[in-house]
């Protein structure tokens, strides 16, 4: 696995708070899987995205510039950290989480174990390399992210390791409020914007040459109307199965 340095969401996360927001069908999802847990960390937890409300959350985040954008009330739960050395007691909390963030560990088995140690439930949403790499933006236009996503945990991987007994699939809505790599993928001139595509990491982590001459690609497209005709069928739809799966330990599984 292609190894990100702790600090990665420093210089590619500075407009999180304004793209990066939490879809409510996906947080109704999460919440669903957490059950009955009443503590819960939240490893890796950027700015605090699909943090339960009604509970007590400790969050783990290893970048300053996410930490800065949590909430008032948000940012006194939060400790910095890798996952690596999470440094909480033995089932210190009822359920771990972990939302899009294990392709960005330095050390997936080690993170992994140490997401286990502290909790009986947990959950991580991640996602299928192979399905994500069927996207559109992904087989189309910018290629070489696939290329890089297959360096990334398997959804196999990751349900043996927190020994999950079931896997969920993410609905992506064609009005999806949380800007990550397939959100826009009924909206496609979104990703003409710079902004948007800082706020993905997958982008944000590509060669800029490749992604510029994907994303002129893609703005001819949609001028000559091509991508229009390409997709039409996918238009007519309201949700997507992009990959986006939600791996889910229960607490009585073990």
């Amino acid at each position: 696995m292609i190894p990100s340095h702790p600090g990665v969401y420093d210089e590619i996360g500075t407009g999180y708070r304004r793209h990066r927001i939490p879809d409510r069908r996906i947080a109704d999802q999460i919440e669903a899987a957490l059950g009955p847990a009443q503590s819960v960390c939240n490893v890796g937890a950027g700015t605090g995205s699909y943090e339960p409300s009604g509970r007590r959350v400790v969050a783990l985040e290893p970048s300053r510039e996410m930490l800065s954008q949590r909430s008032h009330g948000a940012v006194r739960g939060a400790v910095r950290g890798i996952a690596e050395q999470l440094p909480f007691c033995d089932r210190a909390f009822d359920a771990s989480m972990a939302i899009l963030t294990v392709h960005h560990w330095l050390d997936l088995e080690r993170g992994l174990a140490e997401f286990c140690r502290i909790a009986e439930r947990r959950i991580v949403l991640t996602f299928d390399v192979e399905k994500s790499s069927s996207f559109w933006l992904v087989s189309e236009y910018i290629p070489e992210i696939g290329s890089l996503e297959h360096h990334y945990p398997s959804i196999d991987q990751i349900v043996n390791a927190i020994g999950a007994n079931r896997v969920e699939t993410i609905w992506v809505s064609h009005d999806c409020s949380d800007g990550f790599l397939a959100a826009y993928w009924r909206r496609p001139e979104r990703y003409l914007e710079p902004d948007v595509r800082a706020c993905i990491s997958a982008l944000a982590q590509t060669d800029p040459l490749l992604v510029a001459r994907g994303i002129a690609r893609l703005r001819s497209d949609l001028e000559s109307g091509a991508w229009q005709r390409r997709h039409a069928d996918e238009r007519e739809l309201d949700v997507m199965d992009w990959g986006y799966r939600l791996v889910i330990c229960d607490s009585n599984s073990n």
